[in-house]
């Protein structure tokens, strides 16, 4: 006997399937679970962490606030980038780094805290 499994089966049908109805499907569920393995990089998660505190950054800086590589910092900023958790922009030779909205949510759900509307930490 365990306290993780029902000793009788007791399935409440029409419940059950009403919720499986409503369930993600198994394409979107995997598209989200992507989504959120985007951060479970404990760098990558420091480096939305960085972006957050200091709104607009570059690689050189994100880099010196991770102590990593630039190198890295790139290779995991694309990584962001490509899940739509930061966007860039290019400032002469330099590339800039901000968290977008759904980044910022994402990253307040990993780290349990609540946002605000404006975004700022309740």
């Amino acid at each position: 006997m365990t306290n993780d499994r029902c000793d009788l089966l007791c399935l409440d049908a029409p419940r059950a399937e009403d919720i499986r109805k409503g369930l993600l499907s198994g394409e979107a569920a995997y598209g989200a679970a992507e989504k959120a393995k985007a951060l479970s990089d404990p760098t990558r998660l420091r480096l939305a962490a960085a972006l957050r505190e200091g709104g607009e950054l570059c690689v050189c800086d994100l880099a010196w606030i991770s102590e990593r590589s630039q190198n890295l910092v790139s290779h995991h900023m694309r990584t962001l980038r490509s899940h739509g958790f930061v966007r860039s922009r290019r400032d002469g030779k330099l590339v800039m780094y901000t968290l977008t909205e759904e980044g910022l949510s994402l990253l307040s759900a990993v780290l349990g805290e609540r946002v605000g509307v404006a975004g700022a930490k309740a």
